[in-house]
């Protein structure tokens, strides 16, 4: 399994990065006048967009807290557990993250709003996705537990924040689908991952676990195992290709 990590982790970004405080966005934009989602990273002067197998969300202990013993947070699993949860007002130490659809051309072109959905996660607990209310009880609008696809949508040219909980520490990857319909007429949608690291180990190591591939027509698909047996063969024709280099 180490093999296998090692393996993985050296075709992983070149240069991934690890947030675990500041402010950040999941948003769809246009790139080069296609509709993508990607991250927008407010903890650089200025912002970064992010692309989203660039990067790692890491909710840290900081982010640990009691479930509450109110009945209406039930669904965080047993009064006195210790989860992760990333709030939905910002507190120092902890990654903050939204949702929005202000970039420019998604606010001008977009008809109305933007369809988020949730098509899996995988991850070694559950993940919720819920909002306080004005009246403060939790309004969900994820969660792994029940089936999937789900979907929220999202007014254009609006911010929104919420409560990102976990209750098993590891890697979560998040499989999400934005779509819109535009004012032309005309539809768009881009379906990337979302990774998410809760506890307070190398958030790095998210980048170990492939992102769920888009579903390919038959005969186009590529194994794993002939993937990673790959990346042995080129990591070990690098390593002689440095001992003759060497020797020289």
């Amino acid at each position: 399994m180490k093999l296998l990590a090692a393996l993985l982790l050296a075709v992983a970004p070149v240069n991934p990065v690890a947030i675990d405080n500041g402010h950040v966005d999941l948003g769809p934009r246009f790139v080069d006048g296609h509709w993508t989602v990607q991250l927008r990273d407010d903890t650089t002067d200025p912002a970064t967009w992010r692309d989203l197998d660039t990067v790692v969300l890491h909710a840290t202990s900081r982010a640990k807290i009691a479930v509450p013993r109110d009945p209406a947070y039930s669904f965080l699993g047993t009064p006195g557990r210790q989860v992760w949860v990333i709030p939905q007002v910002q507190q120092d130490g902890i990654v903050w993250p939204g949702w929005n659809t202000q970039d420019t051309e998604v606010a001008t072109k977009v008809d109305r709003e933007v369809t988020w959905s949730l098509e899996g996660v995988r991850g070694p607990g559950a993940f919720t996705l819920f909002l306080n209310s004005d009246f403060g009880k939790p309004q969900p609008v994820f969660d792994s537990r029940k089936p999937l696809p789900q979907q929220t949508g999202i007014d254009v040219n609006t911010h929104v924040h919420g409560n990102w909980t976990f209750d098993a520490e590891g890697t979560y990857l998040l499989d999400v689908v934005m779509t819109a319909k535009l004012i032309d007429g005309s539809s768009v949608s881009d379906r990337r991952t979302l990774r998410i690291y809760a506890g307070d180990g190398d958030p790095r190591t998210a980048f170990a676990t492939p992102a769920a591939a888009v579903p390919e027509p038959e005969g186009q698909r590529i194994e794993l195992w002939w993937f990673v047996a790959g990346a042995a063969v080129l990591v070990l024709a690098t390593a002689g290709f440095v001992v003759v280099r060497k020797r020289r």
